[in-house]
């Protein structure tokens, strides 16, 4: 019976209580309760990892899709902030500027290789032997003519560049020397015979 009426007294009680104040607006106040601090930390709360693979996937093809067009217009114009490492610098760029000014017995080879190709296919004769041999001699003196494409570079980079910084280069004008000169990447900035200066 005691416990029955005490129980009945606390309900009377929580239902007799007066209700919260509801505070009134004041002008420069906050004028909403402060939120608690689990809510905030929930609310702030990111996955670390992607859980959607397919718009992570999606996100990473944009991205490198984005970075492959920058890197492809620099190699045509020749911007040096977004081109790779390996074109990179005042001597890679000396070099290609260097190489591009002349006329380099090596970009003549492939349509002679080409030509010479053709012509022994369709006419298998003892001409056709004679040359291939003169294309053999034409190799030799493409590789030649990089070669001293690269030893005049060197003398003039030399001037300024350590060793250090001239590594690679012999390479770099071999392979630029062999190309032809509209498919060269980075495009070519100088035109026959505006070789650059140091």
């Amino acid at each position: 019976m005691g416990k029955a009426t005490f129980g009945r007294k606390k309900q009377e009680a929580e239902e007799t209580a007066p209700a919260p104040k509801e505070h009134e607006y004041r002008e420069g106040a906050k004028n909403r309760p402060t939120p608690k601090r689990k809510d905030q930390e929930a609310a702030r709360k990111r996955p670390l990892v992607q859980t959607d693979r397919k718009a992570a996937k999606r996100q990473a093809r944009e991205e490198r899709r984005k970075a492959a067009a920058i890197r492809h217009q620099a190699m045509l114009t020749g911007d040096e902030s977004h081109l790779p490492v390996r074109d990179r610098g005042p001597v890679r760029r000396y070099i290609r500027d260097y190489v591009d000014a002349r006329w380099n017995v090596g970009e003549w080879l492939l349509p002679i290789m080409l030509i010479t190709l053709i012509v022994s296919y369709l006419r298998p004769t003892q001409t056709t032997l004679a040359i291939t041999m003169m294309l053999y001699l034409l190799v030799l003196f493409a590789i030649g003519d990089a070669m001293l494409t690269w030893r005049r570079i060197k003398g003039q980079l030399s001037q300024k560049f350590s060793d250090a910084e001239l590594r690679g280069g012999g390479f770099y004008t071999f392979m630029r020397s062999f190309q032809l000169r509209r498919w060269r990447m980075p495009r070519a900035q100088v035109g026959r015979g505006q070789f650059p200066s140091l």
